[in-house]
Order: structure tokens, then C-alpha cells, then sequence
């Protein structure tokens, strides 16, 4: 298709959602006093306060997600919620959390290090120390030439990554030419995308297999630690997991995870033929007294007789990794969920529908929380096989892209929807939420619903420095939060949930999906 008749297809639609928007019913006496409450007596940060730094970090399984679990709970019934409740989701697997990391070069000089234990990797047994030893394996064939070589050496595993020196602000907002872009109608996958998909895949997966080899090798030469690096700039490093959650999954080496600049250190020092010798020591812990996993509910009932049955859901995820403690992810999606409640309930509204809020567990390992409270209560995607609770369900709408500002929503391909959120954020221009897209952004919980055919939607946030600076690293800490744009999103979150709670029919639905079974 011509430019020319994309972008008259695109007026035609803006055209065609401003004219129904125009007919979709806001209440802008409750808009007002939504706005009032959640800017001037907000909570928001408060709870995100109790959520990270007196809670700590929240990995799956760990202490710090059940302390979390049962503050949220009681915090939610304290503010009036109704039959707030930890709902099980499904077996998660064992926990794990680290007590003690300490990592340092001692040859050729002394200097501590920055790093961070992988997550479900044992712990080193007392202190450590031996000598560095780079191991490159780009092939099978490789493992052969470091046979009988690494008994007691801390191996470093990763290819080191250039230290770029970066001439932009870490943090940033949408442009209004940004927006537009996301607002734009869909472009239809090009020919050959699914092979090209279908090709990424079976790389990963040889990828993923040779570094199955590559730890094996190490544990059979009796390797004494890993060092590892995915990047990370000034100081900033990511972490992840180093070995599976499963009960029965095998024992891995200690391993810790460092930024660019202390790991491309030790790289360059072994390159250039210096002995160099570490110390580090890790105490972690595996927990398995429970191995279920969990979900925060809690409500505020419908007071409609024939329409309290039916249910406005909104969540985040809870969970979040271990090298800090999950500020931007998720705990500002939480703290605006949740507060998002506390006005509606502050400002004594009598929903027609029941408003629920879900935190969800174990998105960080593959969208397990939502995922199971769908599978439970909705229906599998697998066979397509529905509850009668479907029927019953409204929308749910999504928080988990950081602690920027809300400036739109992704209406995840559901046209007929688009016209009632561009009314819905009419009261909103001033505060820079205005976009309205047909396209989807994926990664997270809305996804469990889109998957059974039920209205989920994540809203447009800004990036701030949520993909340069806090995104699964040791700086998403509470710091990094913005109390202002917390408050925003605080507001617009409860005015689309009253919205929809309030309105006549459920919001309309697409198509249903074709089962989609498991590989």
C-alpha cells in the first residue's frame, strides 16, 4: 500500500474513534475527584517505599516475595478491599535467596570488585581464592583444550563487551513524533518473518545447549567458581539465574555476574599473559519447604444486582530479580495498582461490576502467576477450553514498563475498544496521556488474557531509564522511582478501571484464538 493511502487509512480511523469516542459516557465529576485524592493525598510512594526498601528484593520463591505477599494482603484489607486472599497459581519450584557476596582481585594488586550471585547457584562454602582463567568456547571442538586445566580456577565465561562511552541522558520520555509512531496502524509481518523467527530460535536453542556443555565441563574439571557478564555501564550490572528452579534440576557451580568495566578488566590482564588471582565467597540459600507459588487478590465488589457478578481486573507483577530491590520492576507497578485501589475505595465509589487487583508471582520466570490464575479461573489456551467465569469477564488492564508517566495504551489489536479509551483519556491530554494504538507490546501479563480471547491491555509508559539503567540490574532501587509520574499513572489507571466497571455492556472482545498447545 502507497504512503498516501496508509495515512488516509489512518485519518479515516482517527476520524471514525473521535466520532464514537464522542458517544462514550465519562463521568467527569468522578474524573475530578480521582484526580484530587490520588495528587493530593497520595499514597503511592509511601508503598512503594515499604515495598522495596523495607522489604527488600522479591525473587520467585524467596522470603522476600512471601513478606511482600502478606504486606500487600494486609495493606489492601487495612484500606477497606474486600477477601484479600494469596491465591495459589501452581507449582513454582524451590526458592532461593543470597545472604553474604563479596568478590575481589588480590593479584596484582587488591580490589574489590562489584558482582552479584546468579540466582539459584549454590554458594561457595567459606571463602574462595585461586587464579583467574579465561575460557572461550565458540564450538564444541573447544572444550577439549581446557581438559585437565581447571581444577580450583575461577573461570570467566563471557565475552567481554565494549564500554561505550554514551553522549545521551539515560533517561528519556516520548516525543510527541514518538508517540505518533506508536500510533500508527499495524504493518503486516513481511514474507518470511516466521522463518526468520523460526531460525532465531534454533540458534538460541544450539546456544543454550553448548552452555549446558560449557557447565558440565567446568564442574567435571573441578572449576572453584564462574565469573559472568551481560553488560551493563558506570558501575551498572544485570543479573539473572544460573541454574533452573525444579526440584530435581542439578547442582551448578557458584557463579556472579559483574559489569562491563570490572569484568573486561580481568579479561584484558589474562589476555595480556598477567597471572591474575581472586577471592570471592557467596552464602546462599535453597528453600524448599513450599514449593506452590502465589498471587495477591483482593476486591472491591459490584453493587449492581445483574452485573456484579462480571469482573474489572488490574495487576502487575510482584516478583522481581535479586541484585537490588525491584524498583521500576515491578514495584512501581504494584505501588500505582494498588493505589489506583485506594482512591477508588478513598473516594467511596459503588462500582456496578466487581474491581479486582492481582499481583502477580513468577513473572520474571515466564508470566507463571498470571498465567496459572487464568488457567484456574478462565480457561487454557492450550484447548481453548472456558469457564463460565470468562463470560463474566470485563478487561484487565496491565503496569510493568517501569516508573515513567502513562501516555497511552496499547489496545492489543482490539479496534472496537479504541473510540471508549480515547474518551476514557480525554481528561488526561493535560497530563500527556493521549495515545490510543492498535499495536501490542508483549513481555508481560496482559498477555495471559489476550491468550484466552479476554480484553487485556498494558498502558504506554515512559522509558525513563528503564532499558539503559534499571531493567533487571543493581541500580533498580527506590531512587530511580518518579513520585510525579507514579501520582499520574495512579490516577488514569483508576479512572479506566471505574470506567469500565460503570459502563452498560463489557468492553468488546475480539475473535477468539485457535487453541495453541504447549511445545
Amino acid at each position: 500500500m502507497k504512503k498516501t493511502s496508509l495515512l488516509l487509512v489512518a485519518l479515516f480511523l482517527q476520524v471514525g474513534y473521535t466520532a464514537q469516542a464522542q458517544q462514550e459516557p465519562v463521568n467527569l465529576d468522578i474524573v475530578n475527584k480521582i484526580k484530587k485524592e490520588g495528587l493530593e493525598n497520595s499514597k503511592v510512594m509511601e508503598t512503594a517505599f515499604y515495598l522495596t526498601d523495607v522489604n527488600g528484593s522479591r525473587l520467585s520463591g524467596s522470603t522476600g516475595l512471601a513478606r511482600a505477599n502478606n504486606w500487600t494482603k494486609k495493606q489492601l484489607t487495612e484500606w477497606g478491599l474486600k477477601n484479600a486472599r494469596l491465591e495459589e497459581w501452581g507449582e513454582f519450584g524451590k526458592g532461593w535467596e543470597f545472604e553474604k557476596s563479596y568478590v575481589a582481585i588480590t593479584a596484582p594488586y587488591y580490589q574489590h570488585l562489584i558482582a552479584t550471585p546468579k540466582a539459584w547457584t549454590p554458594g561457595t562454602n567459606g571463602l574462595q581464592k585461586g587464579e583467574a582463567m579465561l575460557v572461550t568456547v565458540e564450538k564444541e571442538e573447544d572444550l577439549a583444550k581446557y581438559k585437565g586445566q581447571l581444577k580450583g580456577k575461577i573461570v570467566l565465561v563471557s565475552n567481554p563487551r565494549e564500554a561505550t562511552t554514551t553522549f545521551e541522558a539515560d533517561a528519556k520520555r516520548y516525543a510527541e513524533e514518538d508517540l505518533a509512531k506508536i500510533a500508527e496502524p499495524p504493518v503486516a509481518a513481511p514474507a518470511g518473518q516466521n522463518n526468520n523467527a523460526n531460525s532465531r530460535r534454533e540458534q538460541y536453542l544450539a546456544m543454550m545447549q553448548l552452555r549446558t556443555k560449557v557447565s558440565d565441563m567446568l564442574k567435571a574439571e573441578g572449576a572453584a567458581a564462574v565469573l559472568s557478564s551481560r553488560g551493563g555501564l558506570h558501575g551498572t550490572h544485570y543479573t539473572s539465574n544460573g541454574a533452573p528452579y525444579a526440584v530435581d534440576a542439578p547442582v551448578a557451580l557458584p557463579e556472579l555476574e559483574m559489569g562491563t568495566e570490572d569484568y573486561n578488566r580481568l579479561v584484558r590482564l589474562l589476555k595480556a599473559g598477567q597471572k591474575v588471582e581472586l577471592e570471592l565467597e557467596t552464602k546462599t540459600k535453597f528453600l524448599d519447604s513450599d514449593l506452590k507459588g502465589y498471587n495477591v487478590l483482593a476486591e472491591i465488589p459490584g453493587t449492581d444486582r445483574k452485573l456484579k457478578d462480571e469482573v474489572v481486573l488490574i495487576g502487575g507483577h510482584i516478583d522481581s530479580w535479586h541484585a537490588s530491590t525491584g524498583a521500576t520492576d515491578n514495584a512501581a507497578g504494584v505501588a500505582v495498582m494498588m493505589e489506583a485501589m485506594r482512591i477508588l475505595q478513598a473516594t467511596g465509589i459503588k462500582p456496578k461490576r466487581t474491581i479486582r487487583i492481582a499481583l502477580w508471582g513468577a513473572e520474571e520466570q515466564g508470566l507463571h502467576g498470571s498465567r496459572g490464575y487464568v488457567k484456574k479461573n478462565l480457561g487454557d489456551p492450550a484447548t481453548m477450553k472456558l469457564t463460565k467465569a470468562h463470560e463474566k469477564f470485563s478487561a484487565y488492564y496491565n503496569l510493568d514498563n517501569g516508573t515513567g508517566k502513562i501516555r497511552g495504551i496499547y489496545t492489543q489489536g482490539n479496534e472496537q475498544v479504541a473510540p471508549t479509551f480515547e474518551a476514557w483519556l480525554a481528561p488526561f491530554h493535560e497530563m500527556g496521556a493521549k495515545t490510543v494504538t492498535l499495536k501490542n507490546t508483549g513481555g508481560t501479563d496482559h498477555l495471559s488474557f489476550d491468550a484466552v480471547g479476554l480484553p487485556g491491555f498494558q498502558f504506554i509508559q515512559d522509558e525513563i531509564d528503564y532499558d539503559t539503567r534499571t531493567h533487571h540490574t543493581n541500580q533498580d532501587s527506590y531512587d530511580r522511582l518518579q513520585a510525579d509520574d507514579l501520582k499520574q499513572a495512579s490516577v488514569i489507571v483508576a479512572s479506566f478501571i471505574y470506567h469500565t466497571a460503570m459502563r452498560d455492556k463489557k468492553l468488546p472482545r475480539k475473535p477468539l484464538p485457535a487453541p495453541k498447545p504447549a511445545l
